[in-house]
């Protein structure tokens, strides 16, 4: 049972902008704090995505307006094998869309919630990719701020996809970040020092740090450090340094040696870029040529007869969700007949925040631009984007208030 549209294929041409009505809405999979992911299939080519959208009204009163402009700002200059890539993005009066890469093998944490066990090879070869991945943001002047397995989608070969940029920093490669963002557990320690009255700021090492979490994580099935999203700073910090992490006896020496490399504390003694990981001798024996180009089968593959996601998104959608996507069509002509006397009457402040989303929302169509551009280097940031830092990125994980309290 999908949320599916019966439409006849639009006949449009290269100046018709991308809309909702260009899509066949097949089902839902995911949802975040502000947003939801469905599979729809382009009419016209018949490709399939994944579309995240995302109400104006909730991400105008939960103040997430900046990241999602600034996610869409960071997406549509960049494209690579191990990111989940941005393709298309436009809105109407409800919702923002985007429209990405569709990668039906799950997220980690869907697979480690479901007891897969990750060999050692696997990892190593997860670590490979991302790595690939981190070198590449860095060329763009980007740090992530939130790897971790459920931003790590893997696709029907079992390739890993990193995503979700709402809370990532632009920075240049002289400067350090200073705002505080990221998921707890996954988060380095210099962000946590930040709040003790010094302001050192962080640079591309905290993803790094990341890296170390994860990979730990995926190989154990637990992270190397208890904490949660409510633990006060001071006492992550004190976890950091009182805690050592335990490595099994079963893990070879290599790899017990790479995470403690990655889970070094001191952020300038750790790995911290593609280069220092390359030059390690439990990296000798990797076709870094034949990783990037996907040559190389990696050792977990997702089950290709299963979508990979919990069951119940569709049914929240179809069931719990008072505007449902696939009756977005009805809704929105029943409204523009009754001349928005639909009950919930904006203030003059809140329609004014909604009106400057509208001005503001970037309209983004890779396969047009891929026409009219064709050299990539076209895509590198502005000018104005790498003489600064965006430093206003948040994460629901993370509240900066409570920890200068700490």
């Amino acid at each position: 049972m999908g949320l599916g549209q019966s439409s006849k294929t639009p006949v449009t041409d290269d100046t018709d902008e991308v809309n909702f009505d260009h899509f066949q809405i097949l089902r839902a999979i995911g949802k975040g704090s502000f947003g939801k992911v469905c599979i729809v299939q382009k009419k016209d080519t018949k490709k399939m995505y994944a579309m995240k959208y995302m109400n104006k009204l909730k991400c105008v009163e939960r103040n997430e307006v900046r990241n999602v402009l600034k996610e869409l700002q960071i997406m549509q200059n960049l494209e690579h094998p191990f990111l989940v890539n941005f393709w298309y993005s436009f809105q109407d009066e409800e919702d923002m869309f985007m429209v990405v890469d569709l990668l039906l093998g799950g997220d980690l944490r869907y697979h480690l919630q479901q007891n897969v066990h990750f060999s050692e090879s696997t990892v190593k070869f997860y670590i490979c990719e991302l790595a690939l991945a981190l070198g590449y943001l860095r060329t763009k002047h980007i740090i992530h701020r939130d790897i971790k397995p459920d931003n790590i989608l893997l696709d029907e070969h079992g390739h890993i996809h990193l995503t979700d940029f709402n809370i990532a920093a632009i920075v240049k490669d002289d400067l350090k970040a200073t705002s505080i963002a990221g998921t707890k557990p996954y988060m380095a320690p210099e962000l946590f020092q930040t709040f003790e009255g010094f302001h050192p700021g962080y640079s591309f090492a905290v993803d790094w740090w990341s890296l170390g979490i994860t990979a730990y994580e995926l190989l154990r099935g637990q992270r190397p450090y208890v904490m949660r999203s409510s633990t006060p700073a001071n006492e992550i910090l004190q976890t950091f340094h009182k805690v050592h992490p335990s490595y099994p006896a079963a893990w070879s020496l290599e790899m017990k040696s790479l995470l403690r490399k990655l889970l070094c504390i001191d952020a300038q003694k750790r790995i911290s870029c593609l280069a220092e990981l390359q030059d390690l001798d439990y990296m000798s024996d990797v076709n870094w040529d034949a990783v990037l180009s996907k040559q190389l089968s990696p050792g977990f593959i997702p089950n290709r007869r299963r979508l990979n996601c919990d069951p119940t998104f569709e049914l929240e959608e179809m069931i719990l969700e008072s505007k449902p996507l696939h009756k977005k069509k009805k809704r929105l002509a029943r409204k523009t007949k009754d001349q928005g006397s639909d009950g919930s009457p904006q203030n003059g402040q809140l329609q004014q925040r909604l009106d400057n989303v509208q001005r503001d929302f970037i309209i983004f169509n890779r396969e047009k631009s891929r026409k009219t551009v064709p050299d990539s280097e076209s895509s590198e940031l502005s000018t104005s984007e790498k003489n600064k830092a965006i430093e206003d990125g948040q994460n629901n994980n993370v509240e900066p208030a409570a920890f200068l309290s700490g």
